[in-house]
C-alpha cells in the first residue's frame, strides 16, 4: 500500500523525523487557511501516488494565502499521469542549501533490507552515475547499528562531527526503525535537505507491505488500484494495467510475464498483465475476459499452456463471451495443453483458430493492431 506524501510525513513526525510545518488541505479554502497559519512563503503540492509532480506542474510556490488559494485551485484542476488531484499538501517553503537522497527498501536477490543513499538527491536521482549512489545491506538480526549509519554518512562526504552529520546518523537509524516497525517495502526521502544547520525531510514516500496491513490498523488505508484492478482482485485474479493496446490473458504469472516480453520483443505494446492460472474455471475466465473488453483494446491475446488450467474450460469461456456479449475486436488464442483438442474444436465452433506457438500468435496479434 502506497501512502500519500502527507501521510508519510505524519508518520515521520510521529517517529521524531524533522518535516516542514504544514498539513493536508482537501480544498482551496483550507489551503489558504493553512498558508495564513504558516505566515510566509509556502509550497502547495499535489497529492498523487506518482513521481515527477514538479515537472508536471503539480507543485506551486505561493507567497500569500490568496496566492495559495489560487495555486490550490489550479492544482486541484489537474490530472497528473492520469491521476486526478484530490488533496494538496500546504507547507512552509524551505531554504534549501543542499539536496540528498535516502531510502530503505527490500533487496529481493540478497533477501535483506538495503539502505540507498546519495549526496546528490532531487528530481533526477535516477540519472545520477552509479559512483554517486551508496548501497549498504542491513542484516535483519543486527539491525541498523550506529556504526553502519556513520559509515554511510562518511561515504557521502559529510563530516561526522558536523551538525548535519550528527543529524544524518540519527535520521538513518530512525528511518530503519520506521521500515521495520511498520512492515514497509519502501521508506524514501527525496530530497532530504540541508536548511541552514538543520536536516529536513522535504518529501516522503512510504509503501507498506499489503500482507502486513492487518498489523497496522492505525494506518490510513489508501486504495491505489484502478476500478478494473479492484474487479480483478474480487475475482481472485492478478491484474495490472499498462499503457499498450494489446490486452493479455494467460495462465500463470511466469507465462504472463513471458507473453508481455514476447509482445514487446516483436514491437507490440501490452495493455495489461492478467494471470488466470491456478485452475481458474470457466465462469471466472469468462468474467476475466469481460474485464478486458471494458478496456477496449485493439486486440485481445489469450496465451494458454494448460496444466491445471484446462483448455476446454478456457475455450468454453471465450465461446460464452463471444455468444453472449460479443467480442468486437480481434482475438488471438494460443491454446496448448490439457484437453487442447476439445478446446480447439469449441473455438472453431465460434470462428476462432488456435495457434500452437506463442511467438507466432504474438506476431499475429501485433499485425492485427496495424490493420
Amino acid at each position: 500500500m502506497k501512502m500519500f506524501e502527507y501521510m508519510g510525513k505524519e508518520l515521520f513526525a510521529k517517529y521524531g523525523l524533522p518535516v516542514p510545518k504544514g498539513r493536508m488541505a482537501p480544498n482551496p479554502d483550507e489551503a489558504a487557511k493553512i498558508a495564513a497559519e504558516i505566515g510566509g512563503p509556502c509550497v502547495v503540492k499535489s497529492q498523487v501516488l506518482i513521481g515527477k509532480r514538479g515537472k508536471a506542474g503539480g507543485i506551486k510556490f505561493p507567497n500569500s494565502p490568496e496566492e495559495a488559494k489560487k495555486a490550490a485551485e489550479e492544482v486541484f484542476a489537474m490530472t497528473i499521469q492520469g491521476l486526478p488531484v484530490e488533496a494538496v499538501l500546504v507547507e512552509e517553503k524551505l531554504k534549501i542549501d543542499k539536496e540528498l537522497y535516502m531510502s530503505i527498501t527490500v533487496d529481493g536477490a540478497a533477501k535483506m533490507p538495503v539502505l540507498i543513499a546519495s549526496a546528490y538527491g532531487g528530481m533526477d536521482i535516477e540519472e545520477q552515475p552509479e559512483e554517486y549512489i551508496i548501497k549498504k545491506h542491513i542484516d535483519p538480526e543486527m539491525g541498523m547499528q550506529a556504526f553502519i549509519a556513520r559509515d554511510v554518512v562518511r561515504q557521502m562526504g559529510i563530516s561526522l562531527n558536523s551538525a548535519h552529520g550528527k543529524q544524518l546518523v540519527s535520521i538513518i537509524q530512525t528511518l530503519y526503525k520506521i521500515f521495520k516497525e511498520q512492515d514497509a517495502e519502501l521508506v524514501e526521502i527525496n530530497p532530504l535537505v540541508f536548511s541552514d544547520d538543520k536536516v529536513i525531510a522535504a518529501d516522503a514516500k512510504v509503501t507498506i507491505d499489503d500482507d502486513a496491513l492487518f498489523r497496522h490498523k492505525d494506518l490510513p488505508y489508501v486504495e491505489d488500484r484502478t476500478a478494473t484492478e479492484k474487479a480483478a482482485k474480487d475475482l481472485g485474479l492478478s491484474y495490472v494495467e499498462l499503457d499498450g493496446d494489446i490486452a493479455v490473458m494467460a495462465n500463470g504469472a511466469g507465462i504472463t510475464m513471458t507473453t508481455l516480453d514476447t509482445l514487446q520483443y516483436y514491437g507490440g505494446r501490452p495493455a495489461n498483465f492478467l494471470d488466470c492460472g491456478g485452475g481458474t474455471g470457466r465462469e471466472v475466465t469468462a468474467k476475466a475476459l469481460e474485464l478486458l473488453l471494458t478496456k477496449n483494446p485493439k486486440v485481445i491475446f489469450v496465451n494458454i499452456f494448460g496444466g491445471i488450467t484446462r483448455c476446454d474450460d478456457v475455450a468454453n469461456a471465450i465461446a460464452d463471451v463471444k455468444k453472449d456479449k460479443g467480442i468486437p475486436m480481434p482475438i488471438v488464442v494460443r491454446l496448448v495443453g490439457t484437453n487442447q483438442d476439445i478446446g480447439r474444436e469449441i473455438l472453431k465452433g465460434v470462428g476462432i483458430e488456435a495457434f500452437d506457438f506463442m511467438n507466432e500468435a504474438a506476431q499475429k496479434a501485433i499485425e492485427l493492431t496495424k490493420a
